[in-house]
């Protein structure tokens, strides 16, 4: 009975890890196909429908698109807006989910306003409306100052930080230290990956700032990566060159549209994916947050 068991056990395992294997193949074929397609040369491309693996690997959408100053441009735009928003979020979050995880006057009602903001939100008008007058239009603040502070990471970090044992701060007080100097010292170093998992989270959300800058950027020379992306796919797309657009600067006789598209994605993704190996230690852990403890 016990060696049935034994070979049962066993081969569940091994069906388990097959089954996640092929799961697994099947989720990074997409990543695979647009890394190949991005290498591959124009004569190759458009003598097969699917293309596993090119015989001779070039650069030609690559150096197309680094001669688009708007490109490497949009890459940095994208860069600040990723680095100072997160800072800025992950502080007013942070602040704010301690004020709130303290017992405050009016406590309930602030509560009750960020319950109310994570329900229901302004919509578009009204926000840009609100956009329009604090004169953020068609500047980098408008694509971090809108929504700095997300509700649903407020409350699960308000959650965290009221696990903190108050013994700490209450210790900190009689030792004659403020709020300020509590939270910078001593719960900020305990709170590490909580900072790391949501710190994550906002940095991928404005690296992939799209619909805001959409809205709020009408200069080119402001748009972020993902607004450049959607030129370079679009525009190649319906015209066959990016030149008539006049916002690319980019050469005529452009490689496939296939192609730049597939490289434009991926020099997309490769800068938030290169963050995550720094974070995994801490994202383990705050990727639990608020979950139930048996």
């Amino acid at each position: 009975m016990n060696s049935y068991l034994s070979w049962r056990s066993k081969s569940m395992n091994a069906l388990n890890a097959l089954i996640l294997i092929v799961i697994s193949l099947i989720m990074l074929f997409p990543f695979y196909y647009m890394i190949v397609t991005s290498f591959t040369s124009y004569a190759e491309f458009v003598q097969k429908e699917l293309l596993l693996f090119p015989k001779t690997w070039v650069l030609d959408a690559y150096n197309y698109i680094f001669e688009s100053k708007a490109f490497v441009r949009s890459i940095g735009v994208t860069v600040f807006v990723t680095i100072v928003g997160s800072l800025i979020s992950l502080l007013l979050t942070s602040m704010m989910a301690y004020a709130l995880s303290r017992q405050i006057w009016g406590q309930r009602f602030y509560l009750f306003l960020v319950l109310f903001t994570f329900v229901f939100g302004a919509g578009i008008i009204p926000t840009y409306l609100v956009v329009k007058a604090t004169h953020l239009l068609n500047s980098y603040w408008a694509l971090i100052i809108p929504g700095a502070i997300n509700s649903f990471n407020l409350i699960v970090m308000r959650q965290f930080f009221m696990g903190i044992p108050q013994d700490l701060s209450e210790a900190a007080y009689m030792d004659g230290a403020n709020d300020l100097q509590i939270f910078s010292r001593i719960i900020s170093p305990l709170s590490k990956p909580a900072l790391a998992a949501f710190g994550l989270f906002y940095a991928v959300s404005n690296w992939n700032t799209y619909f805001s800058a959409l809205i709020y950027i009408s200069d080119p020379a402001k748009w972020t990566v993902q607004v450049i992306l959607r030129q370079i796919v679009i525009l190649e797309q319906a015209s066959g060159t990016l030149s008539d657009g006049h916002l690319m600067g980019l050469a005529q006789n452009p490689p496939p549209a296939e192609t730049i598209g597939m490289a434009a994605v991926l020099l997309a993704t490769i800068p938030i994916l290169l963050v995550y190996p720094f974070l995994q230690k801490h994202f383990a852990k705050g990727v639990m947050l608020g979950s139930v403890k048996g």
